[in-house]
């Protein structure tokens, strides 16, 4: 059984476009970064730690489980922006990825009784030139609260995204080509891949 180690209802909606059945798993895992690590090795080490909490919440149960994490961070100057602490810190950071290009980061591991694997995704987002007025706005919607970065590309943001590069689903939180390539090599295979191994059976 493949299980999500998340509560992120993006990354719950993601995962189910790839039509794999999976069961989300409601964990609570710490994500502090240490004072040397970089963007990358943290966004990979939360992945990771979620991937592994969650298998061994099922493993037991599930000797065959397979577990996907996921993290996703907004970077600037190597500076990682979590999710804001209220909605002053989310205007403040809105203020400083205005005009600007940022990093999305985002980490998919998947763990299982035979081991890890992992994909990194980064992706580089340049926002307009955004007025106080405007963040201030949308701050008070209350979508950019839970979202790292403190906004949402697929949402009321999505109005200021001048230039994206990369994938756009990974931005989202869970990029999806990457993410059912990787499920393809820890075992996973996508039901259509099932269905046509049938038919050449036939």
């Amino acid at each position: 059984m493949l299980y999500l180690a998340s509560r992120s209802p993006r990354r719950n909606q993601l995962l189910a476009r790839l039509g794999r059945p999976f069961q989300a798993l409601d964990l609570e895992v710490p994500e502090v970064r240490a004072a040397a690590e970089s963007a990358e090795a943290y966004v990979c080490r939360v992945a990771a730690d979620k991937a592994r909490a969650g298998l061994a919440a099922v493993l037991a149960t599930d000797p065959q489980a397979r577990v996907l994490g996921s993290d996703t961070e907004v970077v600037l100057d190597g500076e990682v922006f979590g999710k804001p602490a209220d909605a002053a810190d989310a205007r403040a950071m809105l203020a400083r990825l205005a005009g600007r290009t940022h990093q999305v980061m985002t980490a998919v591991v998947v763990v299982g009784a035979g081991g890890l694997d992992s994909e990194l995704v980064v992706s580089e987002v340049t926002f307009a030139p955004i007025s106080a007025a405007d963040i201030a706005a949308y701050v008070a919607t209350g979508e950019p609260l839970d979202k790292a970065g403190a906004y949402a590309i697929q949402g009321g943001a999505e109005r200021w995204i001048e230039h994206l590069s990369g994938s756009y689903s990974g931005v989202m939180g869970l990029p999806l080509l990457h993410t059912d390539r990787l499920l393809a090599r820890c075992g996973v295979p996508a039901p259509i891949a099932d269905a046509a191994r049938e038919a050449a059976d036939v």
